[in-house]
């Protein structure tokens, strides 16, 4: 059993200040979670192995691909359902973000509920796991924010009981302006979305339609094509590579490193060694 328990691990991540979503991802082979409720959304993806609990007077398998969900207030355990144990990656959202995003959508108010307990929907796997991925990579704010959002509208519109219309993205030049040159400006700051949205004088998920529509990019992937921009211009000018990681918004070296050679196919240092 001790040696089982040495095989699990768990890591949380509190996202913003304001507490409105967390994340945990772990891996439980003997830990099981008593029964208790939250004052939030569970919506976990399990990644590998099975996980189970007791909801609703019933209990529920959930193996890997799949998505089990909580509503706030509602009593339920956890806990692996096969002696391997299982990996799974949670999110935490509040009932204030989840009505926010159904607002967004075009709902009419009112905080979405969930009738199933578990789900099997592919796309909504992909999205939930695009968006833990971020986390492990240390991906750009903006982008985290609308995997996020990507990923609770899916849910949202497929899995609750919100009543929604089918909204198109109008032009929305003017705002999507904005947002670019406060992109051009700000590049090397944490954006986030909410941030640009505010800027376009729109809501986040329609101002994110809106600007793929405009560009033809997400924003997180025109902001990165800024920071790459600037940063080749100050490796140009004989700045250190640790200087220009900061200036560019990015955590450290190591974290430019993998983005400046995902986005242009070398290392910074290849860039700088090719012009000598």
């Amino acid at each position: 059993m001790k040696r089982l328990h040495r095989l699990e691990w768990s890591r949380y991540y509190a996202l913003d200040a304001s507490g409105e979503v967390g994340a945990l991802h772990a891996r439980f082979v003997t830990h099981r979670y008593p029964r208790h409720e939250h004052d939030y959304f569970v919506v976990g993806l399990v990644e590998s192995g099975v996980q189970s609990y007791w909801y609703r007077g019933a209990r529920h398998s959930t193996p890997a691909g799949q998505v089990f969900l909580v509503n706030p207030g509602e009593s339920h355990t956890g806990e692996a359902a096969t002696p391997g144990g299982y990996v799974y990656r949670t999110l935490y959202p509040t009932a204030h973000l989840l009505e926010n995003v159904a607002e967004d959508l075009g709902g009419r108010g009112g905080v979405p509920f969930f009738d199933a307990a578990t789900v099997n929907d592919p796309l909504l796997a992909r999205l939930l796991a695009r968006f833990h991925r971020g986390l492990v990579e240390d991906a750009p704010r903006v982008e985290r924010d609308l995997a996020l959002r990507q990923a609770l509208a899916r849910l949202i519109t497929r899995h609750s009981d919100a009543a929604l219309p089918e909204q198109r993205p109008r032009r929305e030049r003017a705002g999507v302006r904005r947002a670019r040159e406060y992109m051009e400006s700000h590049f090397g700051d944490a954006v986030s979305l909410s941030t640009l949205a505010e800027v376009a004088s729109l809501s986040p998920f329609y101002f994110a339609r809106a600007f793929n529509e405009e560009i033809g990019l997400p924003p997180h992937a025109y902001l990165e094509g800024v920071r790459i921009r600037r940063a080749r211009q100050l490796l140009d000018r004989g700045e250190d590579l640790a200087s220009v990681a900061l200036a560019a918004g990015y955590c450290d070296q190591s974290h430019f490193t993998r983005r400046f050679k995902r986005f242009l196919g070398i290392t910074p240092g290849q860039y700088v060694g090719s012009r000598s």
